[in-house]
């Protein structure tokens, strides 16, 4: 339903040629794979498995562990570390024998949603450069 209506925008840009109109459609897409896109969590669990719990948005995590380590990932992504990050007390399960992923490893995006979500960014800061510069 959404790629109908991004092409049915799309369409209605070209054929009225109105960049504005191009810029909405852009908008539109970038707010869908942020936010509205269902897809699942993909973070790695602490034994190195996908997480694969449904979310709507790539932004967005199933729990808030997961939110904290997609967080963390979302500022890697812009080559910084999370300003916000709360401090965790150590690992402590060891001994148990299970494998335990570093955080550094928890917090690395699927190569998908990486490449969308810097497309989606680029979209958004294009957009509102150009609406902004557009008015001048």
């Amino acid at each position: 339903m959404w790629w109908v209506l991004f092409a049915a925008l799309g369409a209605v840009a070209w054929l009225l040629q109105s960049w504005r109109v191009g810029l909405l459609v852009l908008l539109l897409w970038c707010l869908y794979e942020f936010c509205l896109v269902p897809t699942v969590c993909r973070i790695t669990t602490r034994q190195g498995l996908w997480c694969l719990e449904p979310v709507r948005g790539r932004l967005f995590a199933c729990t808030p562990a997961h939110q904290q380590v997609k967080n963390d990932a979302l500022w890697w992504l812009i080559g910084l570390r999370n300003p916000f990050r709360k401090r965790q007390l150590p690992d402590t399960g060891r001994n148990t024998g299970v494998l335990v992923v570093s955080p550094v490893v928890r917090a690395r995006l699927d190569q998908t949603d990486r490449i969308v979500l810097i497309l989606a960014g680029g979209g958004t800061l294009v957009t509102a450069v150009w609406a902004v510069s557009g008015y001048f």
